[in-house]
């Protein structure tokens, strides 16, 4: 029996090949402009998407345009709470007036880092997501803050696994401040990755087994190598039964 998987990178961010990726990829996540990207690319982003039938969704971020929205900065529960808001209904009301609705909702950057382990942050995210459409798929690693946050308010969690990135034996994302972060051969990685979908753990770079659930993949649409990445990742899945398709709403 085949293995299915979602299959998802983060577009809109000015990045230069998301044409290519969408030809690969099952799950688009949106800027929602403040990291990157704004009402224009948010279009296109969602137009292009339908158009090769890829999957939707926005991915809010800190408001941090300057740090691609990838630096941890000090704040308060109402102002994530308001900003995840803001950016789901601007995102929310582009896609219903080119006539698609949103699947997903995958948090960015730093925002999602810090939601992962603290819960309060995490709850202000799964609480704006609720309010604004409990039917939106909510994208989280397994046993974090985040994902426990969704579950508590009715979400429907995916929960996600990172093809081009290194983990700590505690489960986060290695920093990207060290040279370790990034898995730049998907070689190296679609082995890692095949094991996440089969036996469900990771090995981190401390050596030691993680645990993990791969229900969507992701890999990051602005590193460079990107495409090629995707590329070599999807096909040598595909060369072990493994299928790719994004994930339904099922509750």
């Amino acid at each position: 029996m085949k293995m299915i998987v979602d299959l998802n990178a983060d577009l809109g961010e000015g990045a230069g090949h998301d044409d290519e990726l969408l030809a690969l990829v099952t799950s688009a996540n949106i800027a929602c402009g403040f990291h990157a990207g704004d009402a224009d690319t948010m279009r296109h982003s969602i137009d292009a998407a339908c158009s090769r039938n890829v999957a939707v969704g926005a991915h809010p971020s800190l408001f941090d345009r300057e740090n691609f929205g990838r630096k941890e900065l000090p704040v308060k529960t109402s102002e994530v709470f308001d900003a995840v808001v803001y950016q789901l209904g601007i995102f929310q009301a582009i896609a219903e007036a080119a006539g698609v609705r949103p699947n997903h909702v995958k948090p960015h950057g730093a925002l999602y880092n810090m939601a992962a382990r603290d819960e309060q942050l995490a709850d202000a995210i799964a609480r704006a997501v609720a309010s604004v459409d409990p039917k939106l798929i909510f994208f989280a690693p397994v046993r974090s803050a985040l994902a426990r946050a969704g579950e508590a308010r009715g979400l429907q969690i995916a929960h996600e696994v990172f093809a081009d990135r290194n983990y700590c034996r505690n489960g986060s994302l290695v920093s990207r401040s060290r040279s370790d972060a990034l898995l730049h051969d998907p070689s190296e990685a679609a082995p890692r990755v095949l094991r996440m979908l089969r036996e469900g753990k990771v090995r981190s770079v401390d050596g030691v087994d993680v645990d993990v659930r791969a229900e969507t993949i992701c890999l990051h649409g602005d590193n460079p190598e990107a495409v090629d990445f995707a590329r070599t990742l999807r096909s040598q899945l595909e060369s072990e039964d493994v299928a790719f398709r994004a994930p339904r709403f099922f509750k």
